[in-house]
């Protein structure tokens, strides 16, 4: 059981038999009475959001959840497929549960599939991936202001937006969490 104490951003909880990620925590103190603690929370299960205030003698449940690492397979229909390293369990995994996550998706990637009650509700990727630019127009010659950049596709059809000296054949470094170019790696 969690204490009103330890609610902060990210914490993982069981609201009537539901997973819930705190997405937004505000401590209020009135002038009387006990202390409030509003938090915005995020269905693990379904993403709906809800809006919660707790009181700071309440108690908050732990939601039974287990990870496990996992490597990516292959994609198989709509569904995605990854495979324990250890057990070499296969699981099956729709793309409502990757989320945008699945432009990221490489062959033989190591990852992290989160479980609720043996219910996969979250992958978590690496933090950097490394993706070849398969189009992208040429960079404007002479225009060198600040932070210029242009639409680049990467080769799963992903598009990103890249400073306008990357070229095509490029390989670069995107932050799986937000979805964005970060650094060239190499250059065609």
């Amino acid at each position: 059981m969690y204490t009103t104490s330890d609610l902060r951003k990210g914490l993982k909880i069981e609201i009537d038999g539901e997973p819930y990620v705190i997405t937004n925590f505000e401590f209020c103190k009135p002038g009387k009475g006990q202390a409030l603690y509003r938090c915005k929370l995020k269905s693990m299960l379904s993403g709906s959001t809800m809006d919660r205030t707790f009181r700071s003698a309440d108690r908050i449940d732990k939601p039974d959840l287990a990870t496990r690492e996992v490597i990516y397979s292959h994609g198989e229909g709509d569904m995605h497929v990854f495979m324990d390293a250890e057990t070499y369990e296969q699981f099956h995994l729709a793309p409502e549960v990757l989320g945008d996550q699945v432009n990221f998706l490489k062959e033989d990637i190591e990852c992290e599939i989160l479980f609720y009650r043996d219910r996969p509700v979250e992958v978590t990727l690496p933090i950097f991936i490394e993706a070849k630019i398969a189009r992208t127009d040429p960079g404007a010659r002479g225009d060198t202001a600040t932070n210029v950049t242009k639409p680049a596709w990467l080769e799963n059809g992903y598009e990103i937006q890249v400073p306008i000296f990357l070229n095509q054949g490029d390989v670069v470094k995107i932050d799986t969490r937000t979805g964005a170019y970060s650094e060239r790696v190499s250059k065609a």
